[in-house]
């Protein structure tokens, strides 16, 4: 490296300007590292992800934007409902009466005023911040293949590198790192795709449930998500596998798939029927992915830019903010010990993969045809606290005696035997006789 990079260098380049990389960058500010973030989009941007678990209190304790949160007047979530198709209501899942802790309340968000909230956050602790760069490749050292930066569109039709002691993907389901290096894995069962919109003036429950997520069941096929948000908006989507949403020799029509799906759910059918959509229609698919490596020499990947699993749970932006925290910590222990090689993150892979694995065991069930929480709980009612232990994002908890009782009903998966270490450096070739 000549002398004109190194002085350009930064201690930590981070690809992406969501949850998880805005997290990264003002902790490992904060820590006094040099970062500079480098988001694709002009911010604010739309996102979807909504709804909080209410765990992700303590990753924004930290970060020091809770007032800015409560502030801002965003939907106040209180709770889960599970709702079957003819539109019969589950008993919700209250947080408060689970915890007596300010995390027992959180928020529906609208992803582009939170997303700047945790932006102008990091640009306050002192990460440089820098939206509208597209980053199109990874840089590497010709000799060691350690990742010494990225190369980004300079937007005049050429490309430059930039440099840094460490490069953190979170890059989102672009996953920059991993599609590029072939690492990006199907989960083996998890093959779902949404098409989601927005309400306005839709019809919100009484009370406590006034900013509840709803889950309505569709008949063995999928699900709606319902979530109200500020300035009487709701987001409304549909989860469901492919061939059942876009069947064979029907419509393709996003706007009358949904249609035709809503009059699948009587919950869902009444809640909207005095309400007007508006605004386009969103479908994404391929949901579920994990990363066959959680990190490169030079290189961590975080967040969706590592793994995502479904949205039923709201699991996306929990497991951002709890990975980008986590990376920050690996990070910056990683830059103090001048070591940034993959195996030095080799416990933050297992850590977060076993934090995965917990929601990815709740999410198997609540696909199984044979499981509902309904027979659960009346089968053992005293397993409804580790339950919604679950639902909050507890996940450092165990969950074995809960996961014992789910599998008498539902078939729960084996632990994915990949993310857990960093690359390790190819092996020479082996000398010929």
């Amino acid at each position: 490296m000549n002398k004109e990079t190194e002085m350009n260098r930064d201690d930590v380049i981070v690809i992406g300007g969501g949850p998880a990389g805005t997290t990264a960058a003002a902790l490992l500010a904060d820590q006094g590292w040099n970062v500079r973030v480098l988001e694709k989009c002009k911010m604010p941007r739309y996102h979807i992800g909504e709804s909080l678990m209410p765990y992700c209190w303590f990753t924004l304790e930290r970060l020091g934007v809770l007032p800015q949160i409560e502030a801002e007047g965003f939907t106040q979530k209180l709770s889960v409902n599970f709702v079957s198709p003819d539109g019969s209501q589950s008993r919700p899942f209250y947080f408060f009466q689970h915890s007596d802790h300010p995390s027992s309340y959180t928020w529906q968000v609208t992803r582009s005023r939170f997303d700047q909230i945790l932006w102008d956050n990091a640009a306050a602790k002192g990460a440089t911040l820098q939206d509208d760069t597209r980053v199109t490749g990874l840089v590497r050292n010709p000799d060691t293949n350690a990742v010494t930066g990225v190369t980004i569109d300079d937007g005049h039709g050429g490309h430059r590198n930039l440099h840094a002691r460490m490069v953190v993907d979170c890059s989102g389901r672009d996953a920059i790192a991993a599609a590029k290096e072939g690492w990006r894995t199907r989960d083996p069962v998890l093959n779902k795709i949404s098409i989601w919109t927005y309400w306005k003036g839709a019809k919100r429950d009484p009370g406590l449930d006034a900013g509840s997520t709803t889950v309505a069941y569709l008949p063995g096929k999928g699900w709606f998500w319902y979530i109200p948000l500020q300035d009487d908006v709701v987001s409304v989507g549909v989860v469901a596998e492919r061939d059942y949403l876009f069947k064979p020799g029907e419509t393709r029509d996003p706007a009358e798939i949904i249609t035709r799906e809503i009059g699948n759910n009587a919950w869902i059918q009444d809640h909207l029927a005095e309400g007007e959509q508006f605004g386009e229609y969103w479908v994404t698919g391929e949901y579920s992915y994990r990363s066959r490596y959680c990190a490169d020499d030079g290189l961590l990947l975080v967040g969706d830019a590592f793994a995502f699993l479904d949205p039923v749970f709201s699991s996306g932006v929990f497991l951002a903010l709890k990975s980008g925290e986590m990376a920050a910590d690996a990070i910056d222990n990683a830059l103090r010990a001048n070591d940034v090689s993959a195996a030095r993150f080799d416990d933050y892979g297992k850590q977060l993969c076993d934090h995965i694995e917990v929601m990815r065991r709740i999410v198997y069930a609540f696909y199984d045809e044979e499981f509902n929480f309904g027979k659960l709980i009346r089968a053992h009612p005293d397993i409804r606290g580790r339950l919604t232990d679950c639902l909050i994002g507890d996940v450092d908890n165990d969950f074995e005696e809960l996961f014992q009782r789910i599998a008498e009903f539902a078939d729960l998966p084996d632990e994915l035997d990949y993310g857990h270490q960093g690359r390790r450096p190819r092996q020479p070739a082996p000398a010929l006789a």
